[in-house]
């Protein structure tokens, strides 16, 4: 009997693969059944090597070696994934194994992670491609029944492994540039970078921003509040409000405008992440992480996905989920609506996987074992669905003059004719507790006006206001920040604008905060100095997200196989060759921007310099004193007392400090005492307890 080798990318998607495919003999490492073996890779089984690896001198990071660019690339397996991998090899290597179905996830990188073990591994047998946009067995079914040669996905491979290169050329080279340059680690990314100077930029135009006070005049007509233009001068301000009040105000013109407001598009996974960030608080990690977790649970749909249409063939799908979830979700209960679903149609618009949707499976089986954030943000998406196939939210907008002592004034409301999809918003936010600090839209009617209507002895006021500042990234508006990053530069019909991809925007966020790059002051993001330095350091050409976005636009093209991979590469490796020689030394000014402040904690008892705190001790600044106090002396060891700061400060001012919860050998109980410096002027200094308490 033969065999065909499914190869999924995660232990939970090859369960679910071969539970439909029949797969279900249990054996080490893989399932067998049905004329299929199933098995399955962990992430990234096979990594490009280190640098170390290509030559030994690269062990160490010198500028005279680089830049470092490799003629033959060589791999890796990590150690504590070699066993999947082996297993991986032996079943392609079987003699009853004829042919391969790739199933690791239908995009860039899941092409990326099987063909590195396929090559790996020397598998020459021929393969097939599982391209599907949920885990629901029926989908499984039906993306078997139609495998599409793997040659098919060749400019889809070609395009990962450039964007690995480009990614392993840039960050080795800048990163060891920099870090020689400024002696410190300062980790360069060819995404991560643009994305950390915009922050820096935002940071800047806070930091320096003016506060400015203006004021606005009031004046009392009928029910309505209508203002006047700002006013700088405060003097102005009450000048005209004392001309205003008491006097005849008149109606010159009343406009009234139609409006439409069209429903929201369905998620794309960077506008779920926003909204989730906005509304509950989820990071964008976070929400990939869950929406990754519903899809393996077959309850929603592929999530790395760039588009929020479907195709023109889904409209039976779409018209069977929007009626199951009208009665599931406790927000859609009691409308009456007629779904309008050409607005979320557009074959033209999809290009690898649909946008985000829950599956039929959920319509079966609803929120019951969901955790509240998946349940949070199940609801999210249900919500989405059904305010895109709702009716348009239609307003009329009015807008009445006024003259009054000489002075325009203005009054707006609005007057709500349908309220379409708004209704389900309204419906909705106060459904689940969020993390939102929005206010519900405020709906302002003004009563009837006319032309020529007049108002006699008006009121007037001055309200004081000032100008405010651009507002801290979120990561909600990051990420759109992102996404928007250089598209003044891409053709119109780019599939992939902004700085990453949806499926790496979460990561390169988490990467920056790791790194102390970047902190989260609840739910803003603030550069650190070491990051507002980093990114001022840097050339435009590392830290523009235009550039970014054209190498971005190019690996699409080269997706679709309309674009040259080598010419691609030859650009990155000559960029970093002139970068390389362009910063071929620093000021020694320069070399100090990243040295760790120090602060003082006392004064050294034998040279009088200052004593500062290290990672292991507290030393004397002179290096020739030698003075120095370990943390982990045995005589704090031993009575079981950490040497904290405070207690060298309080050593090192008086010459003593009072300790609580010292350790007893002898008795086995702890005691309070005052600790002496018992300094003897060699290589080590000695402590004592002057007496207990």
């Amino acid at each position: 009997m033969s065999y065909q080798l499914v190869i999924a990318e995660k232990p939970s998607v090859a369960r679910s693969i071969a539970g439909v495919i029949g797969a279900t003999e249990k054996h080490d490492g893989y399932l067998q059944g049905n004329g299929y073996l199933v098995s399955w890779c962990i992430g990234h089984l096979v990594s490009f090597a280190d640098a170390g690896r290509y030559d030994e001198c690269y062990k160490k990071w010198r500028y005279e070696d680089l830049p470092i660019l490799p003629e033959t690339w060589q791999y890796i397996i990590p150690d504590e994934k070699k066993q999947q991998f082996e297993i991986l090899r032996s079943l392609m290597e079987r003699p009853d194994v004829t042919g391969l179905v790739c199933a690791t996830d239908a995009g860039r990188e899941g092409e990326l992670i099987f063909r590195f073990v396929y090559q790996m591994a020397g598998c020459e047998k021929p393969f097939k491609r599982l391209w599907i946009s949920s885990m629901e067995d029926n989908t499984i079914r039906d993306g078997f029944a139609n495998l599409k040669p793997g040659t098919d996905y060749d400019p889809l491979y070609q395009s990962a492994l450039c964007r690995a290169k480009a990614d392993w050329l840039v960050g080795i080279n800048a990163t060891r540039l920099f870090s020689v340059l400024y002696h410190k680690p300062l980790t360069v990314g060819r995404v991560q970078t643009p994305t950390l100077n915009l922050l820096v930029e935002r940071d800047a135009k806070i930091t320096n921003f003016k506060k400015e006070k203006y004021h606005i005049v009031h004046i009392g007509v009928g029910d309505a509040d209508a203002v006047n233009s700002r006013f700088s001068d405060a003097a102005e301000a009450n000048a005209a409000k004392a001309a205003c009040a008491g006097a005849q105000a008149v109606c010159v013109s009343v406009t009234r405008e139609k409006k439409t407001e069209q429903p929201p598009k369905l998620y794309d996974l960077t506008t779920l992440q926003r909204e989730a960030n906005r509304l509950f608080g989820f990071t964008a990690k976070q929400t990939l992480d869950y929406a990754q977790t519903l899809y393996e649970k077959k309850l929603l749909t592929y999530p790395r996905t760039d588009s929020q249409y479907l195709t023109d063939d889904m409209l039976p799908v779409a018209e069977s989920l929007v009626s199951g979830l009208w009665g599931l979700v406790p927000f859609a209960k009691g409308q009456n609506t007629s779904p309008q679903y050409d607005r979320i149609l557009n074959s033209k618009k999809v290009s690898d996987h649909h946008a985000i949707l829950p599956t039929a499976e959920f319509v079966k089986q609803g929120f019951n074992g969901l955790a509240e954030s998946e349940r949070k943000l199940m609801s999210l998406i249900c919500y989405k669905v059904l305010c895109a196939v709702a009716g348009p939210h239609i307003y009329e907008a009015v807008t009445a003059t006024f003259t009054c002592a000489g002075k325009e004034f203005t009054a707006k409301g609005k007057t709500i004719l349908s309220p379409g999809w708004k209704e389900l918003n309204h419906r909705f936010r106060p459904s689940l507790k969020t993390d939102s600090d929005e206010d519900a839209e405020a709906v302002r009617e003004l009563p009837e006006l006319k032309e020529g209507q007049t108002f006699a002895d008006v009121a007037a006021s001055v309200t004081e206001h000032f100008t405010t500042p651009p507002k801290p990234y979120t990561e909600d508006t990051l990420l759109s920040a992102m996404e928007r990053a250089g598209a003044e530069d891409m053709p119109e019909d780019a599939e992939r604008k902004g700085l990453g991809t949806p499926a790496t925007r979460a990561a390169i966020l988490e990467k920056l905060v790791q790194m102390g790059f970047v902190q989260r002051k609840g739910k803003q993001l603030i550069p650190t100095k070491d990051g507002i330095n980093l990114a001022v350091v840097l050339p435009e050409a590392l830290t523009s997200p235009q550039l970014t976005a054209e190498w971005e636009c190019c690996l699409t093209e080269i997706a679709k196989g309309q674009a040259d991979p080598d010419e691609f590469m030859a650009g990155i490796e000559a960029m970093m060759q002139e970068l390389i020689k362009t910063y071929s030394c620093i000021s020694e000014d320069k070399q100090k921007l990243f040295q760790t402040e120090r602060i003082a904690i006392g004064t050294c008892p034998r040279c009088g310099e200052a004593v500062y705190e290290g990672r292991k001790n507290y030393y004397c600044g002179n290096r020739a004193c030698q003075f120095v106090m370990w943390k982990n002396d045995r005589f704090f060891e031993e009575r079981r007392k950490a040497f904290t700061p405070k207690i060298a400060a309080a050593l090192l001012k008086d010459g003593k400090a009072k300790v609580k919860g010292l350790y007893s050998m002898k008795t086995g109980k702890t005691y309070d005492g005052t600790v002496l410096l018992a300094d003897t002027g060699g290589k080590y200094v000695n402590y004592r307890v002057e007496h207990r308490s």
